[in-house]
Formats: C-alpha cells, structure tokens, sequence
C-alpha cells in the first residue's frame, strides 16, 4: 500500500466521523443548545439535526441528580450534560433547620416540581441553574417558617406551600424555569417540643373526654327526671281513673240496689195493700231483725240485750202475725 492510498484512507475515515459528528438525534422532550464559535447559535428540537463539526458546539448544562449511599440516605450529585430536559423535574432536598417566629428550631425538608420552559435563559441567565432553584427554595423556605408560629406552621402547610410556589415561580422567571408546585414533607420540631406538644393533646383529649362523660350524666339525669316525671303523672292519671270508675261503680252499684229495694218496696206494698194490711209494720220488723243480727255476729259480744224499741219490733211482728191471718 503506498503513502497516496494510506492518505487517501485516512482522508475518507476523517470526512466519515465529520459527516456522522454532524448528525444530532434529539429525543422529544429534550433539546440542545448549539454555540457558534462560542456564540448561541441555535436551539434543535426533536427528531434529526445538521451542526456544522468543530464550529459548532453543544452547550453543556450542570444537572442534579439524587442517588442512595451505602447507609440508605440520599444524596445530590451535579453532572454535565449536553441534552436538556423539558420535562417536569423533582427536586427532593434534604432536611434543613429552620426558626419559626415563636424561636422554635424545626427541620423541614422540601419537594419542588418544575419545568425547564426557556432552554436558552436556563444557560445563559443563571450560573449553575439546579443549585440555583435549590438554594432559593431554601432560603426561601426560611422566610415562610419565620413568618409563622410553630402552631400555625404546622397546620398551614397548604399556605406554606402556595406562598413558596408563588416566590419561587416569580424568582425563577428570569431564568427561564416554571415552578408548578412546592410540598412540604415533613416538618420535625425538637424532641421536648413535640413531648410537650403529646401531653398538651393528651390533657386536651382528657378534657374532653371529661366533658362529654359529665354531658352524658347530664343527659342521662335529665331523662330518668322526665321519665320519672311521666311515670308519676301516668301513675297519678291512673289512680285518678280508678277512683272515678271505682266511685261510678259505688255509685251505681247503689243506685242498682236502691231500684231494687224500690221495686221489692212495691212489690211488698203492693201484695199488703192486697190484704189489707200496713206495708209500714213489715219494713220495720225486716229492718230491727236485720239490725240483731248484725249485734249478734259481733265477736266481742258477751250480752245479747233487747233495743229500747223491742215493743215497737213486738208490735211489727204481731202486724206480720195479723197479715198471715187474713192470707
């Protein structure tokens, strides 16, 4: 092989990887800056490109991702890349201390999402644009936590969320970046706060618990006092019922017995006017013998004794004689 054929080679492997270094692939989502002899040149998109080899450069980026140590925490690590992502990013940075307004030190740590939306601006507008965005959020972070107790931080973390995003997203305007949301994670308060804030919950669920116990009794007293109420006034309504019924009875029950003796009175009268006789005489006698046996039956009675009117009981049975006699 002579000198002319070995150049030749050469010369056509050289022009080979010039035409292929030419052709850029951009996936989508992605982009590239390309420099001009250290200049911006242009932005490529998606899909095959043409640059110009050795003029033309691609501008490289820092970038931060997040790996997992040997000891299972996780850790930030900048590389350099040509290719830029579109795509909504996660930025998860670790825990930091911050002081609330009432000088309470807790630790917080932060979930950002954005979106690069001006490759251009993201380059040359900021230095080193993730740990930009990172060192923003945090200080910003701090802003936020100071402005508010450690009551309210801990129970506000929507507001915290939309103030940060709202900071955060007007800050990063001018570097071409659009932050769609900021989460809080976790917010830890000292160990003796958060003992202190355990018994404070404790006591509040006691009082409560107290609270509702004595309600209940209350509650409880009140309805045995109306169902005792309603149970006397039943009772009483009751009683009240069974004595008029129980008077109606009596009282019907006498007039039952004196419509009878009415009528048995007229039966006798009637059957003595018949013999001509005194009904009178008749009654009498019925009524004193009555009366002695009543007198008789008494269990305490030692003398039997004649009434003050025998004669007249004499007298009425001799009547009774004298009607048998006409009969």
């Amino acid at each position: 092989m002579s000198g002319a054929t070995l150049i030749v080679g050469l010369l056509a492997i050289f022009i080979v990887i010039f035409a292929v270094s030419g052709f850029k692939i951009i996936q989508q989502s992605e982009t590239m800056i390309i420099e001009r002899l250290g200049r911006y040149h242009k932005t490529l998109s998606s899909g095959i490109n043409v640059i110009l080899p050795i003029i033309d450069k691609p501008r490289e980026m820092n970038w931060r991702y997040v790996v997992q140590g040997l000891d299972g925490r996780k850790y930030a690590r900048f590389k350099t890349r040509t290719r830029i992502d579109l795509r909504e990013t996660v930025y998860d940075f670790p825990k930091q201390n911050v002081i609330t307004k009432d000088n309470v030190g807790v630790e917080i740590n932060a979930i950002i999402y954005f979106q690069v939306m001006d490759p251009v601006k993201a380059l040359y507008e900021i230095n080193n644009l993730p740990d930009a965005i990172e060192k923003l959020t945090q200080t910003t972070l701090r802003n936020v936590i100071g402005e508010l107790e450690l009551d309210e931080s801990l129970v506000s973390r929507d507001t915290i969320n939309t103030k940060l995003r709202m900071i955060l997203d007007e800050a990063s305007n001018k570097w071409g970046v659009k932050v769609n949301r900021v989460e809080i994670q976790d917010i830890n308060p000292p160990a003796d706060i958060r003992n202190a804030m355990e018994k404070q919950m404790r006591a509040e669920r006691d009082r409560r618990a107290a609270i509702l116990e004595a309600e209940g009794m209350k509650q409880a007293k009140i309805l045995e006092a109306q169902g005792f109420k309603e149970s006397e006034i039943n009772r009483a309504e009751g009683e009240r019922q069974a004595k008029i019924l129980d008077a109606e009875g009596k009282a019907q029950a006498i007039i039952t017995v004196a419509q009878a003796e009415k009528e048995a009175i007229m039966q006798i009268a009637e059957a003595v006017a018949n013999q001509k006789g005194d009904p009178v005489n008749y009654l009498i006698a019925m009524k004193y013998i009555d009366a002695l046996k009543v007198i008789a039956e008494g269990q305490d009675n030692k003398v039997v004794y004649m009434p003050y009117e025998a004669t007249g009981i004499l007298s009425s049975i001799g009547g009774i004689k004298d009607l048998f006699k006409h009969a």
